[in-house]
């Protein structure tokens, strides 16, 4: 169970959309989008359109109905997304996300044009082992000839990347600094500031956002409303599982009457009262 202390003092990271897209879809901050994003492509970024920031940037109440970020960059057009756990729904869900982005900047232009690149990075957790640390999914046949040369899924394990934190390779710790730094604690983060000057400027935006007010007043309201939801999810599990099991002991009992059972043995093996059994014969 979580206190009042413990919610005032939780330390909300950028492995949060809402807080990603605080600090990520900042104008200010474009310079840290960058970093993140060369390092989750491999290549370089140097120019980011900064209108559609502009129209996230500053009001966390707006739920987006896409992804959680849809930027403008010299290397195409490019959608984030952050899965802050791994559900067998979101594969689907994050490919529907890419497909209506292909769609929809397909037909912007006068004529159908694969140059311009449509990539969509998935930052989940919660893929375990299975995974490498990044997986390329493009469309392609059986011999590795591509259908689409402009459309590609990249998804980071981001549980694998933590890893390497955790078991302080440093290696790989300073090759995947940007990606780390999303979901560490603010001590956590503090030491890894020291190594990199783009780390620290993350590390101060990311504490201005968990000092507003505003900022974790809805973090705090929007996971009492997840936690609302997955107790009346599982209310109604519950609710269906008693119902079917009530209904199945109505069809045993119906069989055991049919076989001239004592009622006494009915209720000791179905759990249903004389009164139940009644109306069920009478039904």
């Amino acid at each position: 169970m979580i206190t009042d202390l413990q919610e005032k003092t939780k330390f909300y990271t950028c492995r949060y959309d809402a807080a990603f897209k605080e600090v990520f879809l900042n104008e200010k901050n474009e310079e840290i989008l960058k970093k993140l994003l060369e390092q989750s492509l491999h290549l370089k970024i140097h120019t980011i359109e900064t209108a559609m920031m502009e129209r996230n940037q500053g009001n966390v109440h707006v739920r987006r109905k896409v992804l959680d970020a849809v930027l403008y960059t010299d290397q195409g057009v490019i959608g984030i997304e952050m899965n802050a756990r791994y559900k067998r729904y979101l594969r689907v869900r994050n490919t529907a996300f890419a497909f209506d982005l292909y769609t929809h900047y397909t037909y912007r232009g006068k004529e159908y044009d694969d140059e311009m690149q449509i990539i969509q990075i998935n930052y989940t957790y919660g893929l375990g082992k299975k995974y490498d640390e990044v997986e390329v999914y493009e469309l392609q046949n059986k011999k590795g000839e591509q259908l689409l040369k402009n459309f590609r899924i990249i998804e980071w394990n981001m549980d694998k990347i933590m890893k390497f934190w955790y078991d302080k390779d440093e290696e790989n710790i300073e090759k995947y600094k940007y990606l780390i730094m999303l979901d560490l604690e603010q001590e956590e983060l503090h030491e890894l500031s020291k190594r990199d000057e783009e780390v620290k400027k993350y590390m101060e935006e990311v504490e201005r956002i968990n000092q507003d007010p505003k900022f974790r007043e809805y973090m705090t309201k929007e996971e009492d409303d997840r936690k609302i939801r997955n107790t009346e999810l599982r209310e109604a599990r519950e609710q269906g599982i008693e119902y079917g099991e009530k209904n199945r002991n109505c069809e045993i009992a119906k069989n055991l009457v049919s076989l001239d059972i004592p009622i006494d043995k009915i209720i000791e093996a179905t759990g249903l009262s004389e009164e139940e059994i009644n109306k069920l014969t009478i039904d």
